[in-house]
């Protein structure tokens, strides 16, 4: 922790390993606290990330960002407080610093940005601080890690030495899991939309602590921020993303940034709750976001949120609901029976409905069908709707088999795939929806052609 644009968030990706945390010459860029693990040497810790601290007070952002750092300063083991050293000790330092010195026995002092001779005179300032001896570092080049490893092994206990464990953990993309194993890790919960539909709001009603920013400012959140949770003895890995708006409004360079990080988040989720706002439903962003998830063909539930704000005329709600059904089937039509769910995150009312609708579509998104059964529903659909003719011949069907799960795939071998048509693989698609009970997820359908076994043959004669 630190003021702004100190290089905390470069040190939070330089100990984590990857880059995680947004980074950006703006100050102020980090807003929430953002947790991950990381590794240093033999040492083995959670690190968390603050916004910079502010004087600030009243119920402005930046006090209510102050608010969330001081809190962690407070429940943190250790606290890395960074000072520029190139920009020297600045009097929003000092004031921390202050603060820090009732605390000092867990306070690592770090210069940051010591590379070369330009910090070596906020060096010497940090002296004055009266938090120990300043350890001179650079997050940008890895500079001083072997000062800061003996620092923190003041306050950490060495990892034991351990045999590598043989084999990776977790399964491949596609490959099938066990209930069993499904249970045992993690789902990846991320809660995507448009800014200001009450995503952060969302996320702290579900976990029953005020864990990220809110208010009625719209962008708060910049970072997607993971926070590990239980709900009914399952583990659950919630991702709160910032807000995305239509990639023409998307002019600053920090935004572009922040919407990246939604996607990879999409990206990596198992269920993507899309929460949109109940007095304007059904947006054309609501449903560029929605299908942003099916492209990336991830699980997907919708949250309409603020329903406490829709009008007390039952007729008019009605007519919104329908209005948002009838859109999201004329949208996406690959993707029928989405579960929608109706709650206000502000008071909580519906909310309790979220966690079933989102386990029972994860549940789904893992399905797979026996070859055998696909199969004999393969004939029956030749029989109830016959492929098209080409060129005066029936194609065929030979064979399907499901290849893959997260999200449910087939492979179809046909004779003539060319010839088939989408319009027969949209009715196939639906009816294997139907058949086989897989409302909400995306359904791939691939077609390959059989090879000729006497291809090889004919070669040889010739």
């Amino acid at each position: 922790m630190g003021r702004p644009n100190v290089g905390k968030s470069t040190l939070f990706n330089r100990l984590v390993g990857r880059r995680r945390a947004i980074v950006d010459d703006t100050p102020g860029v980090t807003r929430d606290v953002r947790e991950s693990p990381a590794q240093l040497g033999d040492l083995a810790f959670t690190l968390l990330d603050t916004a910079g601290w502010e004087t600030t007070g009243g119920e402005a952002l930046e006090a209510r960002m102050r608010r969330f750092t001081e809190r962690t300063v407070d429940t943190a083991e250790v606290v890395l407080f960074l000072i520029d050293a190139r920009a020297g000790i600045l009097p929003l330092d000092e004031a921390f610093a202050s603060w820090l010195r009732k605390r000092a026995a867990k306070v690592v002092l770090v210069a940051n940005k010591c590379e070369g001779r330009a910090g070596q005179q906020g060096l010497a300032e940090a002296h004055g601080l009266g938090l120990g001896e300043p350890i001179p570092f650079s997050a940008e080049h890895g500079e001083g890690l072997s000062d800061l490893h003996d620092a923190l092994a003041k306050h950490i206990e060495p990892m034991p030495d351990e045999d590598e464990e043989e084999g990776a953990e977790g399964e491949k993309e596609g490959e099938d899991v066990s209930d069993a194993e499904l249970a045992k890790r993690p789902l990846l919960l991320a809660i995507v939309g448009r800014p200001n539909v009450g995503k952060s709001t969302l996320l702290n009603r579900l976990i029953g602590e005020e864990r990220v920013l809110t208010g009625p400012e719209a962008g708060i959140t910049r970072d997607a921020i993971r926070v590990e949770w239980q709900w009914k003895d399952r583990a659950v890995r919630l991702v709160d993303t910032a807000g995305m708006r239509r990639r023409s409004r998307i002019e600053a360079k920090l935004e572009a940034a922040s919407v990246a990080d939604t996607l990879d988040s999409i990206r990596l989720a198992d269920v993507a709750v899309v929460v949109i706002d109940a007095v304007n439903m059904a947006e054309k962003q609501d449903l560029a976001v929605a299908g942003w998830v099916i492209e990336e063909g991830r699980a997907l539930v919708i949250a309409v949120n603020k329903t406490d704000l829709l009008a007390e005329d039952r007729g008019e709600a009605t007519k919104a609901w329908r209005k948002l059904r009838d859109r999201l089937e004329a949208s996406f039509a690959q993707v029928k029976d989405v579960p929608i769910v109706g709650l206000s995150a502000l008071n909580g009312r519906g909310v309790e409905r979220l966690m079933p609708a989102v386990f029972e579509t994860y549940k789904v998104w893992n399905k797979r069908v026996p070859t055998p059964k696909l199969n004999r529903w393969l004939r029956e659909m030749e029989t109830l709707h016959p492929p098209p003719l080409a060129h005066g011949r029936r194609i065929r069907l030979r064979f399907m088999t499901q290849i893959k799960i997260r999200p449910p795939t087939f492979v179809l071998s046909v004779s003539q795939p060319e010839e088939l048509g989408d319009d027969y693989l949209r009715f196939l698609i639906n009816r294997l929806r139907d058949d086989f009970g897989l409302p909400g997820v995306p359904i791939r359908l691939a077609m390959r052609k059989p090879k000729n076994p006497y291809a090889s043959r004919a070669r040889k004669r010739q």
